[in-house]
């Protein structure tokens, strides 16, 4: 389909606007200090078939972490059985969530009755259960210990909510008129997605945007590859380590990456990682492809239009049984460091090649600080502490001290 290159770029903008509103209500709504003031919490579009349409300015591990799951979602509902005012949410790791706070929350899209699109959020929640207030229990060494666990469910069909569901959720977190706010707020970020899409459609006709999306997929694919072939082909290797997992604290944990690079294709292969560990520093798939997705457009630049085509490229080889992918029931929760260790790791393979653009190594860690107690009229508060690190330096710039890097974006609170 030959197409006005002027009209597809105002599409394209107007859908990474229909985004960041939806992220600027979610965080203007919500009650929890930790997506209000930490800006835990991301917002996305996508289309039929599971791929990124656009993204807000957000946490890339969010961002990469909703596309497994709404593909997980597909696959238990299809989009045939889909209806206008239905609403999906769901946070279980080993269904391709990330950590059990990160909850997401999707709704799909219809014009003239018409499934159109998928309008996505998610949102790191204050708490969501488990052995320790705030649910990031550093000495679990089981996913139980950790939270409540959601697989993809219906969270309204057809605009009636769930009440018995709700119910449920709500008896095993800590905080549960906070955690409702927060869900609430996201149900209203997807809303407005909904509405601005619905909004587009109209202008035009469904056929012609559902082309245009494609469209856009296709040509961000094609400027992704012809990017990666512009490095020389082979391999590129890194490894880096974590102290301890926190239970066996005096065995380090060892993350290497072999980049391959080949015809407009990068694949990331974990073959010679450590094997998962005892304590929550595993990290399950969907954290890995949120690394190589933020690496990918490290590598390619700015210059591309951010969707689903970007990533197509990607391969990711991710032994099972190792800290990348591990069995359940292994615990997760402090994932975040494993993340943004295997982010510089899949960066700092290509320091050579990138030359310019090339930077020192970030302390690759995001340290949280987390209690919980009673108040003197019985009410429950938990604290939460978002403690960022560093940027390493650039070839012409210093280094940024205490400030959050890479695949998590999150405010220094």
């Amino acid at each position: 389909m030959n197409l006005d290159p002027i009209t597809l770029e105002v599409i394209r903008n107007k859908l990474d606007g229909i985004s960041n509103e939806m992220q600027y209500s979610l965080l203007r709504s919500a009650f929890s200090p930790i997506v209000k003031e930490g800006l835990d919490a991301s917002s996305s579009l996508f289309t039929l078939k599971g791929e990124t349409l656009s993204q807000s300015i957000s946490i890339p591990i969010h961002l990469g972490t909703l596309i497994p799951i709404i593909n997980e979602i597909l696959k238990f509902n299809s989009v045939n059985t889909m209806e206008d005012g239905d609403i999906f949410i769901m946070n279980d790791p080993y269904l391709g969530g990330t950590h059990l706070p990160d909850i997401a929350i999707i709704m799909p899209i219809f014009n003239k009755n018409k499934l159109v699109g998928l309008s996505a959020t998610m949102a790191h929640h204050q708490d969501v259960g488990g052995m320790t207030p705030g649910s990031v229990p550093t000495n679990a060494t089981e996913i139980f210990q950790e939270g409540i666990r959601i697989p993809p469910l219906k969270l309204a069909s057809a605009g009636k909510v769930d009440e018995n569901l709700i119910r449920l959720i709500k008896l095993n977190v800590r905080l549960p008129e906070i955690f409702m706010g927060d869900i609430n707020a996201q149900i209203a970020a997807c809303n407005v997605g909904r509405r601005r899409l619905i909004e587009l459609c109209q202008k035009y006709d469904n056929h012609f945007i559902l082309q245009i999306f494609e469209n856009l997929l296709d040509r961000s694919e094609q400027m992704t590859r012809e990017a990666l072939k512009k490095f020389p082909s082979g391999k590129y290797q890194y490894t880096d380590y974590l102290d301890n997992d926190g239970i066996n604290l005096d065995e380090r944990i060892k993350i290497s990456v072999e980049a391959i690079i080949d015809e407009g294709q990068i694949t990331f292969d974990f073959n010679q990682t450590s094997k998962e560990v005892k304590g929550p520093f595993n990290c399950v798939p969907s954290g890995s492809l949120s690394a190589a997705c933020f690496a990918l457009r490290v590598l390619t630049g700015s210059d591309i239009p951010t969707n689903g085509g970007c990533f197509r490229p990607i391969n990711l080889i991710l032994p099972k049984g190792s800290i990348v992918n591990p069995n359940e029931p292994a615990p997760v929760n402090a994932r975040t460091s494993t993340i943004k260790r295997i982010t510089g790791c899949m960066v700092n393979a290509f320091q050579e090649v990138l030359s310019e653009r090339a930077t020192a190594d970030s302390a690759s860690e995001m340290l949280i600080l987390q209690f919980g107690g009673t108040h003197y009229d019985g009410r429950r508060f938990i604290v939460g502490e978002l403690i960022a690190s560093g940027s390493g330096a650039g070839v012409s710039t210093d280094g940024v001290d205490v400030i959050e890097t890479d695949a998590s974006n999150c405010m220094n609170l």
